[in-house]
């Protein structure tokens, strides 16, 4: 029993049963808050956004499904270690005090990935050296052997993160971005990122009650993320395990077994009786879908279509429309503010008011000649690219009409363009 004095009076620490510890979840700027909500729904405590991450508490249980579960996250990662360190000779000596033989045997491989910011440590990558020698330097010491290093396949993967002289070092759990969902068979020219395709189809609000389509779809990697979502299927299901936390001495492999299974019996128990659509004109692209949906045991769930978006109707009623047309980055398109005219014309002669329009774009140019004027705004980053999640109200003939038949019965909403929603400013995550 534990003792703690409160107000003057010695009385035992009441015992939870779980054993918390802080925890770092890596995503996408713009998806923080989406993160957040997930994390909760893990069991996770004291969440936090912070820059492209955020902070919480929990168990191996949450960590595992976390890990698991979580559509908008990168990477999970596990601090283990803070200290100040005002010198590249003290941090060599901080790093070296750590008792590494209790996390790392001497026949495995490691990996350090870092990020420094302020004026004592300037270079990440000679930090990086200097924290990989200490720890070589111990085993060398203590044992006569050493780990090996592993920049491509590496059982350990550590973290290290100074701000000026802080210092934490950082264990990943996950070990391959968790983006690699693993369903992928075949890709095109430029596919989206499925952490940030997940994101996109939660921040156009989809609670797989209504239609989804993507006119645009490629490989199909919004398609296969709604269907996953509308299945009730884990974000890592098809990852056939590759978790870095299963080579970790604190491992529990049948309580990981649990996590998974309870996670696993929830696939299906979605009552979803609406459609999934695709289109796409390049009919190799749209054989790459298919193929990803087959491995995936999604192509009974998701209808494809070959041919020019202005040719194919959405599904027959209420419909989240989704795409991830070209910038003209990877894809080149000839005229592309003509083929962002011919989306903005498609929008409002053939969806209609049963359909709520969501496009991506980095081209802020082009998107003007869409020729409607967005509701929402949302800065995102696919890849280095600049970009905006673009939110269209579609109405049946015009907007000033259909709110002139509206105002009869309830006052005339204001419906002038939302502001750009910006990521939370605060401090920067620990790099991957």
């Amino acid at each position: 029993m534990i003792i703690q004095k409160q107000n003057g009076k010695a009385v035992p620490v009441k015992n939870t049963g779980h054993n918390y510890f802080k925890m770092v979840a890596k995503t996408m700027m713009g998806l923080e808050e989406l993160l957040a909500e997930e994390l909760r729904g893990c069991g996770a405590e004291n969440v936090e956004c912070i820059n492209r991450a955020v902070t919480f508490e929990g168990d191996m249980r949450v960590l595992y499904r976390a890990n698991y579960t979580c559509r908008t996250a990168l990477a999970i990662l596990k601090p283990f270690a803070e200290f100040e360190a005002n010198s590249i000779e003290e941090l060599y000596d901080q790093v070296y005090k750590i008792k590494w033989e209790k996390i790392l045997d001497v026949d495995c491989t490691f990996m350090i990935e870092s990020t420094t910011s302020g004026e004592i440590f300037t270079h990440s990558y000679y930090a990086a050296l200097k924290t990989k020698d200490a720890i070589v330097d111990r085993f060398r010491r203590n044992f006569g052997q050493r780990p090996a290093i592993d920049t491509e396949n590496a059982e350990y993967k550590f973290n290290l993160h100074i701000r000026d002289n802080q210092v934490t070092l950082l264990m990943n759990s996950s070990g391959e971005s968790l983006h690699k969902r693993g369903y992928r068979q075949a890709v095109g020219i430029a596919p989206i990122n499925e952490v940030l395709a997940a994101g996109m189809i939660q921040l156009a609000g989809w609670k797989c009650d209504c239609n989804f389509y993507d006119p645009m779809c490629g490989s199909g990697t919004l398609l296969i993320e709604a269907a996953m979502l509308a299945n009730n299927i884990p974000a890592q299901y098809y990852r056939d395990d590759r978790f870095a936390f299963k080579r970790w001495k604190e491992f529990n492999l049948g309580e990981w077994k649990s996590v998974k299974e309870q996670e696993d019996r929830k696939i299906g128990s979605r009552d979803f009786e609406c459609e999934i659509w695709g289109n796409d004109i390049d009919l190799t692209v749209l054989q790459q879908a298919e193929k990803n949906l087959e491995y995936a045991r999604l192509h009974k769930d998701v209808m494809l279509f070959n041919g020019s978006f202005e040719d194919q109707d959405p599904p027959e009623g209420r419909t989240l429309i989704v795409t991830n047309p070209p910038y003209g980055e990877r894809i080149k398109i000839e005229d592309l503010n003509a083929m962002y005219q011919l989306l903005g014309d498609t929008f409002k002669k053939k969806y209609g008011a049963g359909c709520d329009v969501w496009l991506i774009t980095s081209d802020f140019e082009a998107m003007k000649h869409i020729g409607l004027k967005p509701t929402k705004k949302i800065p995102l980053l696919n890849g280095p690219l600049d970009c905006r999640f673009l939110h269209f109200e579609l109405y049946e003939g015009s907007k000033k009409g259909a709110h002139a038949a509206a105002s009869a019965e309830t006052p005339a909403d204001d419906t002038a363009e939302a502001p750009d929603t910006a990521a939370a400013c605060a401090p920067a995550a620990p790099e991957d």
